[in-house]
């Protein structure tokens, strides 16, 4: 039988049980009523060279943003996860930081397949994914959708500075070698067709398809020395990039030979070589130690003193992605998703690099590139004659955009 007793302890019991249940898993909801959560993922295992500097880097604009008060009167908590460089593991990673950790959004992530793995997982959830370092364009314009926003300037912006540069060359005959996945194959289909548009008379003799982290550099050295091309247009990165520089040395590939290199001046791939680096590369890059400006002598500044380190690219992506997420809260005046989307819409920030705007069209930024030449100075890789160029001058018009975006 029911005491009264029995009744009054059951139902503290049962308030009890609600109230942990708000709660939810791993303190998320419960927490973040009086502090924002943001969900990080990237490889950081896999790809230590450019993820842990871009880790320190949105760790330096954390510090920033929660001493000069937090976002919204808010200080602003970060959990972050290794994605696994796979996409089922970076979905799985995407799910537990939304629904155990209670992140409001999401940022990260660098290949490509994995970006746009949690796109997709972005658009079926309706919650905001800042794709940070994916450079596969297919994330802002033929899978794009409204949840999705990309800070980097993709494989058609940086495919545009250097097919400019290589159009200027005699060579007419060339070859390329990219990883076989999605951010090679657009980087290698974008250089093609730009170059073809300024230089209709140069042809592509051989092409190099790589599996990603799988190079047999002898065998892809081999069969682009047999195809004999004037100019190679390389996409490979991190080992895969230094075993092909060495293979290609030793081979005698360079000699007489120009390079178009994407990524290949960023020091997140290039200093680990150190005095091995090609010389003589057309590259797009990150020439921290040139640039001489406010926003980045300011940047670099801080992020020496903190890590007693000098930035990488991956350092300034991380710092803008944070800042990113500061100024579209600030505009929306809340943390709510579909408002925060709509802040997004043509939103301006300052960046180390210059100023940004998140385009409302394919939800792209305008954040721009470096192109110049490689060289080794005192032992070091170095970009020299550099120049920067202005995202929106390379993407293409907006009725192209257009027609490429998805449509949802």
């Amino acid at each position: 039988m029911m005491t009264r007793r029995n009744f009054a302890g059951l139902a503290l019991a049962a308030g009890m049980t609600a109230a942990l249940m708000a709660g939810g898993a791993a303190n998320g909801p419960a927490v973040a009523a009086d502090k924002i959560i943001l969900g990080d993922m990237n490889s950081y295992t896999g790809f230590a060279s450019f993820t842990i500097p871009y880790k320190q880097g949105w760790e330096l604009a954390l510090e920033e943003i929660n001493a000069s008060g937090g976002i919204l009167g808010k200080q602003v908590t970060v959990v972050s996860r290794d994605d696994g460089a796979k996409p089922a593991d970076a979905v799985t990673v995407a799910n537990e930081l939304v629904s155990r950790e209670g992140a409001t959004l999401l940022f990260g992530t660098l290949l490509s397949h994995v970006g746009l793995a949690v796109s997709d997982f972005a658009k079926q959830k309706k919650v905001i994914f800042i794709a940070a370092e994916p450079l596969s364009d297919a994330i802002a314009w033929q899978k794009g959708n409204r949840y999705t926003f990309r800070l980097r300037p993709g494989t058609y912006v940086q495919a545009a500075m250097l097919a400019e540069e290589a159009a200027k060359l005699p060579a007419k005959k060339w070859a390329t070698i990219a990883p076989n996945y999605e951010y090679g194959q657009s980087a290698v289909a974008a250089f093609k067709e730009l170059l073809k548009a300024k230089k209709p008379d140069v042809e592509f003799v051989a092409e190099q398809w790589p599996a990603l982290g799988k190079i047999d550099a002898g065998a892809a050295v081999q069969a682009l020395a047999a195809a004999n091309p004037d100019a190679i247009f390389n996409v490979t990165f991190g080992g895969d990039l230094l075993k092909f520089v060495r293979e290609g040395k030793v081979r005698g590939l360079w000699e007489k030979r120009t390079v178009a290199s994407m990524l290949s001046g960023e020091p997140d791939w290039i200093d680990p070589m150190k005095d091995e680096a090609p010389e003589g590369w057309l590259v797009t890059g990150y020439p921290w130690y040139a640039i001489d400006t406010p926003e980045h002598n300011k940047f670099r500044e801080a992020f020496q003193k903190k890590f007693n380190d000098y930035p990488r690219l991956g350092s300034v992506v991380g710092y803008a992605a944070l800042y990113s997420v500061k100024a579209a809260m600030e505009k929306a005046g809340t943390t709510e998703t579909e408002k925060l989307v709509d802040a997004f819409a043509d939103l301006t920030l300052g960046t180390p690099v210059g100023p940004i705007t998140y385009r409302a069209i394919d939800n792209q930024t305008t954040m721009g590139a470096y192109v110049g030449t490689l060289t080794v100075k005192d032992g070091m890789p170095r970009m020299v004659d550099w120049r920067f160029g202005k995202g929106e001058d390379y993407l293409p018009p907006d009725d192209v955009v257009m027609k490429l975006r998805a449509k949802e």
